[in-house]
Formats: structure tokens, C-alpha cells, sequence
């Protein structure tokens, strides 16, 4: 018997193999689903894909069939898509977990500063991937990198390299975008490691206008990719809240 379904949806320059080492500690009675969409890792761009709004039906194409209930967890701009999708699918979905996502202060963040020119993003995604800049970005990423397999580590940064829609999400998620964002009640979790460097913690706060039926929880000792260096913790995390909000979503409607 199926518990609930746990879709797993990935930030910029990776797939669906972020979420490779959680696999493990989820139990079979959780129908777990981390989908590529197209334009990274090994999944060839699609055209038709121009806004948010496109990649929302997308990952609905993908998800459809999937048992109920569903929990959709988006990390980095896998929750800028997740919100997208609620905007046209929400009564498809029972819960949903933010981790650490890409939407608001993005006129004020550095990073998404620096990456408005096309050329800086192109430069970016090259220097970021290259085996000869590895070594400096991965105590940046990672607290204990050399605890992580090295063969997973690889696939990583080569995943990087092979995105083709890097650069595309710089322009589809932007302010303008986030302020657009309806409001939504369904019950949220807004997950942060309280180390995280790239997205920091103080951001949470700003998605509880969007989501009213929101919590706050904060990790402590997770940086920016707690499913790649603490998969078991990640994923016990994961299970309970994704338990906490169904049975929320439930007694919401009796």
C-alpha cells in the first residue's frame, strides 16, 4: 500500500540524480519520483519550453498518474517551479516542502546580478564544470566533500556542464515572475539548513505572504546540498514533514 507520493524536484544544472543518494532511506510504501524535465543533465532541451508557466504543464505531464496523496518538494528552482505549478495545479497536489528556493530578492541578490548577461552565465556554467575549478568549488558547496563518493561527485559537476537550460531559468525567474504568484493555502513547509550560503536562511520569512498555511523549519548543521551530504538525515526530515502535512491537509477538510 502506497502512503503517499514524495516528487522530488531539482534545482538549476542537475536532474533528478540530486536526490540519487536518498534513494535508499525511502521506504518502499513512499512512491518516490525525482523526474529530469528537459534541458538538464541528459534530457534534451524542448523549444516549446519559454516561461515558467511551460515547465509547470510539463511536470504535470510527468506527474499526472501518480498515486495520491502528493507531496511536491522543490529545491533551489525546483520550488520556483513547484510554486509555478500550484498556480494552474494546485488541487493536484496535498503538501508541499520548499528547500532553500529561488524567488524572492532576486533584485537584490548578487549572484542573479552577475548572471544577467548571457556571456557571464555561458563563462559561469563552463568555469563552474571544469575539472580544473573543481577543487576550489567543492569546500564551497560542501562542508566534507571528501565524504562524497568521488564517482558521484563527478556526475555532479559533469551534469553542470551538459545543461542546456542553465542559463534560460536566469531570465524565466525573475522578479517580476515571483511578484505574479498568486497566493496559495495549501500546507507548506519552508526548509533551510542553517548553514546554507547560496540562499540564506532569512529568506524563509519572505514566502509566508505567498504561503499562509506555512512553517519555517531550520536544520542546523545542512549547508546548500543536504541530500547529497546528509541523505539519511535529508531524507528522515523529508518523510516526517511530508507525514505531518498530509495528516495537516486532512483534518483541514474534515
Amino acid at each position: 500500500m502506497t502512503e503517499f507520493s514524495l516528487i522530488a524536484i531539482h534545482g538549476n544544472g542537475g536532474g533528478g540524480f540530486r536526490f540519487e543518494r536518498i534513494k535508499p532511506f525511502i521506504p518502499p510504501t513512499v512512491n518516490f519520483l525525482a523526474p529530469t524535465l528537459p534541458g538538464f543533465s541528459d534530457v534534451k532541451q524542448d523549444p516549446k519550453l519559454k516561461t515558467m508557466k511551460d515547465y509547470a504543464f510539463k511536470l504535470y505531464e510527468m506527474i499526472q498518474h501518480e498515486a495520491k496523496p502528493i507531496v511536491l518538494l522543490g529545491t533551489g528552482i525546483g520550488g520556483s517551479i513547484a510554486l509555478e505549478f500550484l498556480q494552474h495545479f494546485e488541487r493536484e497536489v496535498d503538501a508541499l516542502i520548499l528547500h532553500a528556493p529561488v524567488g524572492t530578492r532576486l533584485n537584490q541578490r548578487l549572484f542573479p546580478k552577475l548572471m544577467k548577461p548571457v556571456l557571464i552565465r555561458r563563462f559561469g556554467q563552463w568555469l563552474f564544470s571544469s575539472t580544473i575549478a573543481r577543487p576550489l568549488f567543492k569546500p564551497l558547496l560542501f562542508q566534507s566533500p571528501e565524504q562524497i563518493p568521488a564517482d558521484y561527485l563527478k556526475k555532479f559537476f559533469d551534469e553542470y556542464r551538459r545543461c542546456e537550460a542553465f542559463a534560460q531559468m536566469f531570465d524565466i525567474i525573475n522578479d517580476a515572475w515571483f511578484k505574479s504568484l498568486r497566493v496559495s493555502s495549501i500546507p507548506t513547509v519552508l526548509l533551510w539548513g542553517e548553514k546554507e550560503r547560496v540562499l540564506t536562511p532569512d529568506q524563509a520569512n519572505d514566502y509566508q505572504t505567498l504561503l499562509p498555511n506555512s512553517t519555517i523549519k531550520l536544520v542546523p548543521n545542512w549547508n546548500h546540498f543536504p541530500m547529497i551530504e546528509q541523505p539519511e538525515d535529508f531524507a528522515r526530515q523529508i518523510l516526517t514533514l511530508s507525514r505531518e502535512l498530509i495528516k495537516q491537509r486532512n483534518s483541514n477538510e474534515q
